[in-house]
């Protein structure tokens, strides 16, 4: 996914008169966004976790701003398409493995076989999938509003009572 860089978006000015505090906006993908990943924790071994299954993942992110735009928003909702897309082409019917998975190299077959989308992450389960959806959305969102904007935290759901979130110190 690329970004569309500062210099070729209009400037915004800040809105004049805004209340001193922070502005938080929170944009939601749920469960019904289609998000269904696979994926297995192989160091979990004492679990069925350790097997490959799947779910309809959902991320909430919060974007934070000291100051809105000139048109008193924080971040634009239909300027996170861009975001979405990289959801999708990320945990939409993908396969996702840990780079450390001793099993890459059947993940990695079976890719090259047509058989799945692999997609190698750092590490994997929810607290790395807010982690990993944090570094972009982030760097993302300073992107477009030329550092106005930050990411607060980001929090993935495998269902309605599975969650985990991450957020910068």
């Amino acid at each position: 996914m690329t970004f569309v860089p500062a210099a070729a978006r209009a400037s915004q000015p800040e809105s004049p008169a805004q209340p001193a505090g922070l502005w938080r906006v929170i944009k939601t993908f749920d469960h019904a966004e289609g998000l269904s990943c696979c994926f297995r924790q192989w160091q979990a071994g004492h679990s069925h976790c350790r097997y490959l299954h799947g779910y309809a993942l959902a991320f909430r992110f919060t974007f934070v701003a000291e100051t809105l735009d000139a048109r008193g928003w924080c971040i634009d909702f239909g300027g996170l398409k861009p975001l979405r897309a990289w959801l999708h082409e990320t945990f939409d019917h993908t396969t996702l493995a840990a780079q450390d998975d001793p099993e890459l190299p059947t993940l990695k077959a079976l890719h090259t076989a047509g058989l799945i989308q692999l997609r190698t992450l750092p590490a994997v389960g929810c607290e790395a999938f807010a982690a990993h959806a944090y570094a972009w959305a982030d760097a993302f969102a300073r992107e477009q509003t030329g550092g106005r904007v930050h990411v607060e935290s980001v929090e993935v759901a495998e269902h309605a009572g599975n969650s985990a979130g991450y957020s910068p110190k």
